[in-house]
């Protein structure tokens, strides 16, 4: 039995996704016109830390630079200086830019271009932390123990200046060769530290394969999107910023918006114990969900299959306003995935919250009143967010739907091999993993969970978007 090891890349117009969600990129002339006219409102009054040698991390090719930072041992343990894009101070409450970013929410990202939500002359120009040049930031300024655990924590408006830019690979090559740059010498040990704080406090990270369109010649593939340690690493910077934005903002007890998710409800828990029992993993009752699933290797059937069920614990995400609870239980403002409350600040470029949450903190750490602005468009900010994550996901897995469909239907028929994550349950199908192309699909027929079997591919259609496969225990298919 041959079967089908590699697929080539085909054509996928994404014109479409653009049109059926509302994907329009022109921005109105005169929101453009306001971006290109920007000033800092605060030039005067910034501090300056142009001293700092700062550095970004960032996928390869990207222009909207968000953040940038600095973290150095000490001898008690480390500092921390993470420098975020200061669009408070450069976008006029009550202009055509800030109801136009009012609307977008957040940037849309397709495989053929980004759809912005600021013009790009300021989100890619004039805001962003782009390498050699000075521009006003957020600057985070951390101190943290041994044990990567924060001291002290203040954000401050400051005028700064990235010295490099830098993607993770790049990063990671570097970690590997012993040949990190100073200012992020000790970025390996702060994000095992951190990672490590994580799971203690019953963080849960899943590491499903990532799927990620990518141009290929004339065409597009599908491929596994690449994660290293230098991925998590950083990760931890922005969470910890995060965390340490919602503690300022829950301590205050006054404005503030937090992200948040419930804790996973009892009987999503029990059946993940269920399964691992049944696939002879070894789970201690006293020990938490995030480190078992830490513990496996995900490059196995029997992880890919835990981390997919594990999916269910991860729901209902959303955006809570702090005015509006009285007296919250803490597990009203923690983020169950993180363990603490958590809050977004680190992406003021790509997406609309971001703006407002910074604006609070820097108010709060200055011990001055909160802007108007900042108070009044707080929960109109939450509901835009609530409203354009529901898109941003949607149009992820169309992408990705259409170019799996598009990639694959020449194929129909073709034997493949699947990992079984999910086996069939009542009206539920069963769920695979095909590994090339990279797919999640649901797969007819009763597939054994957790095995390797063979599948056949039964359709691929473009214009649905939908592709199947199907399984056949008998024995003239094996």
């Amino acid at each position: 039995m041959q079967l089908h090891q590699r697929i080539v890349s085909a054509p996928v117009d994404f014109g479409a996704i653009r049109s059926e969600f509302g994907l329009a990129s022109d921005y109105p002339a005169e929101a453009v016109s306001d971006a290109r006219d920007a000033v800092d409102a605060f030039a005067g009054t910034r501090v300056d830390r142009t001293d700092i040698e700062l550095v970004t991390i960032d996928p390869p090719g990207a222009l909207d630079l968000d953040q940038a930072l600095h973290i150095a041992r000490t001898s008690t343990g480390f500092t921390l200086h993470y420098a975020i894009a200061d669009l408070g101070a450069v976008i006029v409450a009550g202009s055509a830019l800030a109801a136009e970013a009012d609307v977008r929410g957040q940037t849309f990202y397709l495989p053929d271009g980004s759809v912005p939500l600021h013009p790009t002359v300021l989100s890619e120009g004039a805001a962003s932390l782009l390498p050699g040049v000075d521009r006003p930031a957020a600057l985070w300024t951390i101190e943290l123990d041994n044990e990567a655990v924060p001291l002290s924590f203040s954000v401050t408006r400051a005028l700064v200046r990235s010295r490099e830019r830098f993607d993770y690979a790049q990063v990671q090559a570097a970690a590997d060769a012993g040949a990190l740059p100073p200012s992020l010498l000790a970025l390996p040990e702060f994000g095992r530290l951190r990672i490590e704080a994580g799971l203690a406090r019953g963080a849960v990270s899943l590491r499903l394969p990532a799927q990620e369109v990518v141009p290929d010649g004339d065409g597009w593939r599908l491929r596994v999107e690449p994660r290293t340690a230098a991925d998590d690493w950083n990760e931890q910077v922005s969470l910890l910023t995060g965390m340490c934005a919602a503690r300022i903002m829950v301590e205050h007890k006054g404005a503030g918006l937090l992200r948040t998710m419930p804790p996973p409800p009892e009987s999503a828990i029990e059946s993940l114990r269920r399964t691992a029992a049944a696939l002879g993993v070894e789970w201690p009752a006293e020990m938490p969900v995030g480190r078992m699933l830490a513990g496996l290797d995900a490059n196995t059937p029997t992880a890919l299959v835990l981390m997919s069920e594990a999916t269910g614990l991860l729901r209902g995400a959303g955006y809570t306003l702090l005015a509006e609870l009285d007296d919250p239980a803490p597990e009203q403002l923690t983020h169950s995935a993180i363990g603490a409350p958590y809050a977004h600040v680190t992406a003021p470029l790509r997406r609309l919250a971001d703006r407002f949450t910074t604006e609070i903190c820097l108010a709060y750490s200055a011990g001055v009143e909160v802007p108007r602005w900042a108070v009044d468009g707080l929960k109109g900010a939450a509901e835009t967010m609530r409203r354009t994550d529901a898109v941003a996901n949607k149009v992820d897995r169309a992408c990705v739907d259409l170019t799996e469909a598009t990639v694959l239907a020449p194929r129909v028929g073709s034997e493949f091999s699947a990992v079984v994550l999910r086996d069939a349950n009542g009206s539920r199908p069963a769920e695979i993993f095909v590994s090339e192309p990279p797919v999640l699909a649901r797969c007819a027929g009763e597939p054994p969970e957790g095995k390797t079997v063979t599948v056949r591919l039964a359709v691929a259609d473009p214009d649905t978007r939908t592709i199947g496969f199907a399984y056949d225990s008998s024995p003239t298919t094996r």
